[in-house]
């Protein structure tokens, strides 16, 4: 039985969100909390230098670019979901990467039906950057600072270089043997300078013309023209044409609401909004335990199998793709999928239709309030950890290896083990599938503003988010909670090293669910809390990385 109908739309204006009359806009604090103290940094110094939330969203993008290589940067791409409190209005800027002219269904495919790792390795792997063109956009349409003001940061960071810190090291161990020379040179710890540093210098020479000729340089200009010739020379297929005809994208974001909260969510081409919506709608279909424990785990995970599902079977870009959300959205098509949960049994993976999940590594999340009430909540990726491995000779842009999140054969593994659709299929111009979900959640009294990368485990950790936020846990025991992930295939739970007690594992594997312990944690989630009636902010990191966050007037 429903305890309370969900409701869930496309926005059919410009995104406007539900106006709230008791919120305290009165000396509101500002609130930056990112994946690096020097990012959080640059965001807090340019609103304290006049700058609005989406300027600051631009400079502590281009500053990730440079101290986080293994999570973003100019050769990728991301999603950012803005708030603007004048009109109360949330849009969502796509720069999400495209597949190049040249590219096919059969890109990766060899000879014998297997797939090849040029979707991860090398310049073959690199889709079409969107994130110089979101952030110009955001700067342009959004902002108030200067450009080369919002440059400039991220120009000072490459020249006078960062200490890596431990999740870099571990990255850089782990994805070491694929670097090119170029990009070798600039991430191995053999090339760090004096007092163990990373310098970019071509990429802080890159910046400075960014900064004097914007985003058109990286899309026509001299960056173009260097990146194009790196990648053919080393067997890419990218022409100056895919960087010309790039575009940045303006969307509006989904709205969903659960129990007394309200959710706005990123629409398609990332799939978390739509996903994220089916859950919560499955979930009003029973009374969701109040305490985390092995019942409400199997609960939760059973609507993530089925949402899951309808991901891979239906969802790709919208461009290309004929994706049936009214029906996706609809009370009772959740009311359907659900109607089969067992609260003593486990539904079997293989019983529903065979498609596809997802995947990926790795990615990066901030979130940015300012003292006049605009925010956002933004997630950028390279896809796996420092992306393709490949460095533009001269431009110091390392490339993304977003190709792999196409669906690369129809319904066979890639090389994670998983499946894919023929909705998400590779196609010219196309915007690859991804599971980034920025995100704003809101009741009566509370405003959370929040995201986190993971690959295709962001889905389940916002999904666990949201709820903790109806139960009404603070920021810090959101970001800090622990996490579970259900993706319909492979079929299993899995869950941090430690996250679930012998007594919870015992009683799902007694309802027939399958377990699996990673050996590590998972994730980054970053958050800022605002408590409307009282103007009171709070922010917090993920405790389980090395990000920053800061509070100030």
């Amino acid at each position: 039985m429903l305890r309370r109908s969900i409701f869930i739309l496309l926005l059919l204006m410009m995104g406007h969100a539900q106006a709230i009359d008791h919120v305290n806009k009165g000396n509101i604090k500002a609130a930056v909390v990112t994946a690096h103290p020097l990012a959080s940094q640059v965001g807090k110094e340019i609103i304290a230098a006049g700058g609005n939330a989406f300027d600051a969203a631009v400079a502590v993008s281009l500053a990730l670019a440079v101290v986080e290589p293994y999570g973003s940067g100019l050769g990728g791409g991301g999603f950012w979901l803005l708030h603007s409190a004048v009109g109360e209005q949330d849009v969502m800027i796509d720069g999400r990467e495209v597949a190049p002219l040249a590219a096919h269904p059969n890109l990766y495919r060899n000879a014998d039906g297997s797939i090849s790792r040029d979707s991860v390795n090398g310049p073959r792997a690199a889709g079409i950057p969107g994130m110089l063109a979101a952030l110009e956009l955001i700067s342009q349409r959004y902002g108030r600072l200067p450009w080369q003001q919002l440059v400039l940061p991220a120009v000072v960071l490459a020249k006078e270089g960062f200490v890596p810190h431990a999740r870099y090291l571990k990255y850089l161990k782990m994805r070491q043997p694929f670097l090119n020379p170029a990009a070798a040179h600039i991430f191995s710890s053999k090339a760090m300078q004096a007092g163990g540093k990373i310098m970019q210098h071509d990429l802080a020479a890159t910046l400075s013309r960014i900064a004097d000729l914007g985003a058109d340089d990286f899309y026509r200009g001299e960056t173009a023209q260097r990146l194009v010739k790196a990648v053919k020379a080393a067997g890419g297929i990218w022409q100056l044409d895919d960087l010309k005809q790039y575009q940045v994208l303006i969307r509006k974001p989904l709205r969903a609401e659960y129990k007394d909260i309200q959710l706005v969510l990123p629409p398609l081409p990332t799939s978390g909004g739509l996903v994220i919506s089916q859950i919560l709608a499955m979930l009003e279909q029973e009374a969701v335990p109040s305490t985390d424990d092995a019942e409400s785990i199997h609960l939760v995970v059973e609507a993530m199998r089925r949402a899951y599902r309808d991901r891979a079977i239906y969802m790709g870009d919208p461009a290309f793709t004929q994706v049936p959300i009214e029906k996706l959205l609809a009370v009772e098509y959740a009311k359907e999928k659900f109607s089969d949960f067992n609260p003593e049994q486990a539904s079997l993976s293989s019983d529903l239709e065979n498609s596809a999940a997802d995947k990926g590594e790795d990615t990066t999340h901030f979130s940015i309030l300012d003292g006049e009430g605009n925010y956002v909540a933004a997630t950028l990726s390279i896809n796996y950890p420092f992306g393709s491995g490949f460095v533009a000779e001269g431009t110091g842009v390392l490339l993304n290896d977003e190709m792999d999140d196409f669906a690369l054969a129809p319904n066979q593994a890639n090389v994670w083990g998983l499946v894919g659709g023929v909705a998400n299929e590779i196609q010219p111009g196309k915007r690859m599938l991804s599971s980034m979900t920025p995100l704003f959640i809101r009741d009566q009294d509370r405003l959370l503003i929040i995201g986190t990368p993971g690959g295709s485990r962001i889905i389940s950790m916002l999904t666990l988010a949201a709820l903790r936020f109806s139960q009404g846990l603070s920021v810090a025991d959101i970001v800090a909670g622990r996490r579970f992930h259900h993706q319909y295939l492979p079929d299993e739970i899995q869950f941090e090293l430690g996250a679930l007690s012998t007594l919870e594992q015992n009683k799902l594997a007694t309802k027939g669910h399958k377990l699996r312990e990673l050996k590590r944690s998972y994730g980054d989630m970053h958050g800022i809390e605002w408590l409307l009636p009282s103007g009171k902010v709070k922010a917090a990191a993920d405790p389980r990385g090395y990000g920053s966050a800061l509070v100030f007037d």
